[in-house]
């Protein structure tokens, strides 16, 4: 068994049965089949803050399969808002979920039993990762350390301090494990013994801060975030050196007169996808979202500007949502298929959003509800999200209609996981739902 050290850092498959329930819920979605037995214009309703979409129009679509009360108020220190994202370890059915209550807990999947429970000195408000090569989970907590953890038991493997608080899913590439924290820091750290291999931080920008920020991404040899002075970069996974030039989004997202933007932030974690818009061969992109900018499709190679749109402001998390073409002994006689890919932009100040990874353009856009909404999550070929008032929507990725409507009786902060036709949430105030999501009648 791996010894516990500390470190420090000073600077500031799916069965058939399923198969087939995800393709005709994928079936459904791409033909818009998704309206109820009570009116067809679910699909293109609106969320209205007054009044739910569902409340009329329900579609059946989810269930509230599980709860269990899982935070101890006796332990929470500050606002109880429950954030973050569980994480999931498929193959043995457990959920991974950090808490308030400074704990970060293990779940049994089928019943949500608690496995184990590790505390740590502060809440716990990050996503926690699932290695499954060693059957660890690392995380982050607000203590400003990262963790490792022994899948199984939560016996403590190594804890590393960062000096910041620590909320983005971490990223590996091999045996190295890469975080940042709150403190614009990035920092490769080995994962066999917890020790620092490099770091990077940037100098916080003078001004106000939107509260947030990016996580890492590995691919090409490189690991990719961006930072709150509004820089995005690329460093090598070697040695931490830089393979773009400076590439600041701040300058980009200047007003008209020359003025800078007010807020600099960069707190999306980049995605890379490639595209084809443009060019002969497909080239991979990183997509970053500056506060005031807008969202930035980027060269992933050099870090040059691909296309941007500067309407799709203040967003605080992008996911790419992908449906591949399905092989020919899938398909269905009469209907056409073809691969698609939405890039979806959750925005406080301007709303969800859906656009073209190629071009950047729009391709449709809601209102959120009154409070706010989620991270959303990919399940069973549609979209959903959590709000602070109205419950869970589930959305299509399409055109960003409402297939769906819960409310479970809390209000939610946390981004929901899924996999399957199965999502785990927990509400504020600490209660962890078990969510079915089934092709609606």
């Amino acid at each position: 068994m791996t010894r516990p050290v500390s470190s420090s850092f000073g600077t500031p498959k799916r069965t058939p049965a399923k198969t087939l329930r995800a393709s005709l819920f994928a079936l459904a979605a791409g033909l818009g089949l998704v309206a109820s037995a009570t009116g067809c214009d679910t699909l293109q309703g609106e969320a209205n803050p007054q009044m739910p979409v569902w409340v009329h129009h329900p579609g059946g679509a989810l269930t509230v399969s599980q709860r269990r009360t899982l935070t101890d108020p006796a332990r929470v220190t500050g606002e109880n808002y429950e954030r973050g994202r569980p994480g999931l370890d498929i193959a043995h059915r457990r959920v991974f979920v950090g808490s308030t209550d400074h704990g970060l807990y293990a779940l049994n999947a089928q019943n949500l039993d608690v496995l184990w429970r590790f505390e740590t000195m502060a809440a716990v408000q990050s996503e926690p990762l699932y290695d499954a090569d060693e059957d660890v989970v690392y995380f982050g907590s607000a203590d400003g350390a990262f963790y490792k953890v022994q899948a199984k038991t939560g016996a403590l493997l190594w804890r590393f301090a960062s000096n910041g608080e620590v909320a983005r899913k971490p990223a590996i590439d091999g045996d190295v494990v890469y975080i940042t924290n709150a403190n614009d820091t990035l920092i490769a750290i080995d994962k066999a013994t917890g020790k620092l291999k490099w770091h990077q931080h940037r100098a916080p920008a003078f001004g106000i801060e939107i509260g947030g920020y990016a996580g890492p991404v590995v691919g090409n040899g490189k690991v990719y975030t961006a930072f709150s002075d509004g820089v995005a970069m690329a460093y090598s996974t070697v040695d931490g050196s830089e393979q773009w030039p400076v590439v600041d989004l701040a300058v980009a997202s200047a007003a008209g007169d020359g003025q800078p933007p007010q807020y600099l932030d960069v707190d999306t974690t980049p995605v890379l996808t490639t595209t084809n818009a443009g060019s002969a061969k497909s080239e991979t992109i990183a997509i970053v979202a500056s506060y005031e900018g807008g969202v930035f499709a980027l060269d992933a190679e050099n870090g040059h500007e691909v296309w941007r749109n500067p309407d799709a402001r203040g967003a605080s998390d992008l996911l790419l949502w992908e449906q591949p073409e399905p092989p020919a002994q899938k398909k269905i006689p009469g209907i056409r298929f073809k691969s698609r890919k939405v890039l979806i932009v959750s925005s406080g100040p301007t709303g969800l959003w859906g656009l073209d990874v190629d071009t950047g353009k729009e391709l449709w856009r809601k209102k959120l509800p009154e409070g706010g909404m989620t991270a959303p999550a990919a399940v069973e070929g549609a979209l959903l999200v959590g709000t602070t008032r109205y419950g869970l929507f589930l959305f299509h990725p399409l055109d960003g209609g409402v297939i769906d409507g819960i409310q479970p009786g809390n209000e939610i902060a946390m981004a929901p996981a899924a996999y399957g036709t199965k999502a785990f949430v927990m509400t504020n105030g600490g209660q962890m739902l078990g969510i079915l999501v089934s092709p609606p009648r």
